[in-house]
């Protein structure tokens, strides 16, 4: 993280906080999932009422705590000696009050991975990721994004019209990653499929969630026995030394973190160039990079949105509220990166600026920020450069968004260009194919838009294994 832009006094709200004690009472506690306000707007809304640090009720009416302040949010990430990962930690998972049948049990259970450790044990785990994906050609995947999403154009070039998320956006990671990753190429598309269901939280994401674990099982005992140049190869040849199921439980972590997180980040930042004219003269006349335009969304429109696991172990006082040891804090990365105490005007933009919150922070920050934004950037650059007259079929208020309390990705952005003759195929870099994985379960069957649940991003990225 960049140090962050000067503090700026915000004006004052329109009338006076409501306040709330550290545990009073639960009717003085906002029912965040009972709203009929969009999760990003009821933030908004939540800290002009209440202030950086806002007091609510979870299901089950467990009381936790939700941070809209972007200082308040950086505290909480730089201080693990009182905000732990580790769910050990929660009071209402101690005492009983977290039951088998609350949706918040997925997203909370304590796992063996770098997202709910802590001390040793996380910078154990966290080396043998951090060296492997250090070990990515950065030039390299830019050749297969290039290649890739040739691929993927060519598929909708002729017909003049396309949904950039569905034809796009969800399929590239997907491709680029496995390959990365030392899976085949014909598994790229189903797993991407998979992971994208499983996110959701729909009825098919048990049967997605199995056929990713398979996968990722069949794929470390394949480079036990035969290692190659790969994602897979250079976590188990860590001197971590990660078991078998460590080191499949990171690999699935790593491919569902990669692939979402990239997908929103590319869906959202096609929606900005195409509906803001401002934007796109800028990018079309060199006066803006596609990096700059990179940077303006990851503040706006940040791919994950809310991170929910985190537990103070200490007591500590957090904005203007007494955080108590075993209280549970969930952080608005969304509300923080337009608290008003950092971004006075929000109609600013935020061109080069990378002190968003988008990857997190501290000792937790995203390790592989770097790959997903190259992916991105590559990517756009591509289309924008392929597709003459690229416009949307749709107004830019009616382009459909998945509401979710994790994330608020794009459903879908139709659009419409000039139709472009079919090419003959070029040859590609020829490479070496990787390792073919024979998965024993066969790829679920997707449909192709599924109804997606309120918790489906984080309990698909966390919810564990199904063996």
């Amino acid at each position: 993280m960049t140090t962050s832009p000067n503090p700026v006094q915000p004006p004052a709200p329109a009338g006076p906080p409501v306040g709330c004690p550290a545990h009073g009472g639960n009717g003085s506690r906002v029912r965040l999932l009972e709203s009929d306000v969009a999760p990003q707007a009821l933030h908004e809304q939540l800290r002009t009422a209440h202030g950086p640090v806002v007091p609510v009720l979870l299901p089950g009416d467990l009381e936790a705590w939700l941070v809209v302040g972007y200082n308040e949010v950086l505290q909480v990430l730089r201080t693990p000696k009182a905000f732990s990962c580790d769910s050990r930690n929660w009071s209402a998972a101690k005492d009983g009050r977290l039951t088998p049948d609350n949706p918040l049990l997925p997203l909370t259970q304590y796992q063996p991975l770098i997202a709910f450790t802590d001390g040793d044990e996380h910078v154990r785990l966290r080396a043998a990721v951090v060296y492997g994906l250090e070990r990515f050609n950065r030039h390299g995947i830019r050749r297969y994004v290039t290649r890739f999403a040739n691929d993927l154009i060519k598929q909708f070039a002729a017909g003049g019209t396309a949904d950039l998320v569905a034809d796009f956006a969800e399929p590239l990671p997907a491709m680029v990653l496995t390959r990365q990753f030392g899976i085949s190429g014909d598994l790229a598309i189903p797993l991407g499929r998979a992971v994208r269901d499983m996110v959701r939280g729909t009825e098919t994401a048990l049967a997605s969630n199995q056929f990713v674990v398979e996968t990722m099982r069949e794929l470390v005992a394949e480079k036990r026995r035969s290692p190659g140049d790969d994602f897979a190869s250079w976590l188990l040849a860590h001197e971590s030394a990660l078991t078998d199921v460590e080191a499949e439980e990171h690999l699935r972590h790593a491919l569902v973190a990669g692939i979402e997180n990239t997908v929103n980040v590319i869906a959202n930042t096609l929606r900005v160039v195409l509906t803001d004219r401002r934007f796109h003269g800028s990018l079309s006349g060199g006066s803006l990079t596609l990096p700059d335009a990179l940077d303006h969304v990851m503040w706006e429109a940040p791919p994950l949105t809310l991170i929910p696991n985190r537990w103070a172990v200490a007591p500590v006082l957090l904005g203007d509220q007494s955080i108590q040891p075993g209280d549970m804090v969930l952080l608005s990365l969304a509300a923080g990166n337009r608290d008003p105490l950092v971004r006075p005007d929000l109609s600013v933009p935020m061109h080069g600026n990378r002190s968003h919150l988008a990857f997190g922070g501290g000792q937790h920050e995203c390790p592989g920020m770097d790959i997903g934004r190259t992916i991105a950037d590559t990517g756009i650059d591509l289309l924008l450069g392929e597709l003459t007259s690229l416009q949307l079929t749709v107004p830019a208020d009616e382009v459909p968004v998945e509401v979710g309390f994790i994330s608020s990705p794009l459903a879908s952005l139709p659009v419409s260009f000039v139709p472009r003759r079919p090419q003959r195929a070029a040859r590609s870099d020829a490479a070496p194919a990787p390792v073919r994985v024979r998965s024993e379960t066969t790829a679920p069957v997707v449909p192709a838009r599924s109804p997606r649940g309120p918790w489906g991003w984080l309990t698909g990225l966390l919810g564990g294994r199904r063996r």
